[in-house]
This record gives C-alpha cells, sequence and structure tokens, in this order.
C-alpha cells in the first residue's frame, strides 16, 4: 500500500510531528483526491489539535482544514473536476485525513478552482478566513448596503478579509485593531480604525455612529471580545461572533455564534473576488511541512502578522 507524509497528531493534545499514513484508495463516487501544494495554518488548527473541533476524524490526525492543489483522481460521479485540475477547499466533515499530508480527500462540492494568478500559497491560505468572514458578515448585516457595520479584531486574515468584503458590498465599516494595522486596514476601506486596546473604544463606536446609536451590525473575530462588541451595536442590530463566545442578547439585538462551514461555490465566488483583485490576502510565512508544528505555534502567537502556509513539493 502506498505511503504519504504528513504532519500532525497521534492523540488529541499530542505536540505536532511527522506522520508515515497510508494513502488515500481510490475516490468514493462524490470524492476526490486531490496532491497538496500547500496547507494552510491557523489558530484553529489547534482548536482541532487539542480536541475542541470536531473535524470528522479521530487521531492519528493530520492536522490542517484548508488546502489547494492538483486533482489526481475522481470518483465515478464527479462530472465538474477532472484531473489535472487546480483547485482549493475547506473538505469539512474529514472524508479521510487532514490537508498537512501529500494527499487530501475531499467532495467536489466543496472544491473552488483555482484562478491561475493566484499563488499555491494564497490559495491554501484563503478557504477558512474567507469562508468565515463571509458567513459571519452574512450573518450580522445579510444587506450590508448602506449599513455601519463594526469588525471587532480586524488586523487577523479574517477580520482584515470581513473589512474587505464588507466595504465591498457598499458598507461603512468601524474596524478596532492595533496602531500597526490602521493604514492597512483603511486600504481595505475601513472609514474608521479604533485602538482595541483603548478600553473605551465602545463608545468611540457609538460616538462615530449615525445619531450615535450605535452600528446596526457587528462581526467580532476577539476570542473574549464578543461582550464589548456588543455595547457598539444599536439596539435591535445584530451582532456575529467567530470565536466560540456569544453573549446572552441584550436590547433587542440578534447574536449568531458562527463556525465556518464547507461551499465550495461560495469559496469559488470569494477566490475569483481575490483574483479581480476586490480582496487580498498576505501570506506572512511559508515553511516546510516538516516544520509544521513551528508554523502552528506562529498562528497561534501572532507571531507573523499574516497567514501561515505549509508547502509539500511537487512529486
Amino acid at each position: 500500500m502506498q505511503r504519504m507524509r504528513a504532519a500532525g497528531i497521534d492523540a488529541f493534545g499530542d505536540a505536532v510531528h511527522m506522520l508515515d499514513l497510508s494513502a488515500p484508495a481510490s475516490p468514493a463516487p462524490d470524492e476526490v483526491v486531490i496532491s497538496v501544494r500547500a496547507a494552510g495554518v491557523g489558530n484553529w488548527d489547534e482548536i482541532v489539535r487539542i480536541g475542541d473541533w470536531d473535524v470528522g476524524r479521530r487521531p492519528p490526525l493530520a492536522l490542517g482544514v484548508e488546502a489547494a492543489g492538483i486533482v489526481d483522481a475522481v470518483g465515478a460521479d464527479v462530472t465538474s473536476i477532472a484531473p489535472g485540475d487546480e483547485v482549493l477547499t475547506h473538505p469539512l466533515p474529514l472524508r479521510y485525513q487532514g490537508a498537512w499530508a501529500e494527499w487530501l480527500v475531499a467532495p467536489a462540492a466543496l472544491l473552488a478552482r483555482k484562478p491561475t494568478v493566484v499563488s499555491w500559497e494564497t490559495a491554501a491560505a484563503f478557504p477558512v478566513p474567507a469562508l468565515t468572514a463571509d458567513q459571519a458578515l452574512q450573518e450580522a448585516a445579510p444587506a450590508p448596503a448602506g449599513e455601519w457595520i463594526l469588525v471587532h479584531g480586524a488586523g487577523g486574515v479574517t477580520g482584515g478579509l470581513a473589512v474587505q468584503l464588507a466595504a465591498a458590498r457598499g458598507a461603512t465599516v468601524v474596524a478596532t485593531a492595533g496602531p500597526s494595522s490602521e493604514a492597512r486596514l483603511r486600504g481595505y476601506g475601513a472609514r474608521l480604525v479604533l485602538d482595541y486596546h483603548d478600553p473605551d473604544w465602545p463608545a468611540r463606536v457609538r460616538e462615530a455612529s449615525p445619531s450615535e446609536r450605535g452600528v446596526g451590525a457587528a462581526v467580532n473575530a476577539v476570542r473574549g471580545g464578543a461582550a464589548a462588541a456588543q455595547q457598539a451595536v444599536a439596539r435591535d442590530g445584530r451582532l456575529a461572533t467567530i470565536t466560540g463566545d456569544p453573549p446572552a442578547p441584550e436590547r433587542g439585538i440578534t447574536v449568531a455564534d458562527v463556525y465556518v462551514r464547507g461551499d465550495g461555490a461560495r469559496l469559488a465566488e470569494l477566490i475569483a473576488a481575490l483574483a479581480d483583485e476586490v480582496l487580498s490576502l498576505h501570506v506572512a510565512a511559508t515553511r516546510p511541512l516538516a516544520e509544521a508544528a513551528t508554523a502552528l505555534q506562529d498562528a497561534v502567537t501572532g507571531r507573523s502578522k499574516g497567514a501561515n502556509v505549509l508547502t509539500l513539493g511537487r512529486r
């Protein structure tokens, strides 16, 4: 049986190390097998490592929930994708192993074609933050044009994409981030960027908003920050948080606890926007698969200001 190199864990909570795993067999009728060229690394992978996010498989487990690569094989019912196609995916629940491996099995419905102008590294780091930002924004502001929208924690990759998506859809965006991110976020379209270290930032958001009532909608991307974000939202507004910490609703505010979902069709629209330079994503660091543990540590600590990616050599 063919083997494959992977990076992951033997048990939940274990340190990340290299694994020697069986390569996937022939795909099921609705599946494809992808030869992975690059895989994204995010703080969400730490949640998988410790066992707090059920991705559909148990250890021994290759980690990673987003990747880009070349289709090796397709199932009997797959007509939308062919061997040799370049694709990207967020393929949860996992059908076989995670994305930090030489091959990845994914349902064809969760794939998007990779535009030629988009690098492997950018494509690999894009699915989870882009889909998360898009789905959170849809919950917070289904019709964002003309709306005032807060993105709390806009300095990260997901928050930055939420700012870009909201601005592109006609919203007036207020963002919170560290001071070093202000110029970048203004370039993304944020009208006002506030330092989230300032404990009075929710009051400043309200003061800046129309009639000083607060924003109509907010997306929270700061762990433990959803309650503070709610203080900046107007009565009967909407709040979506992506950090698993939804506060009790108050003042008629609708609160959504958003967990990213795989969606190939929507991912195709989002990556097309990236190719057209409506969206942008900065890859801060690329490492070989053997350095997966370091890449994960960088993602968890925020040491690299941008996306982290693992690269796999061509066979």
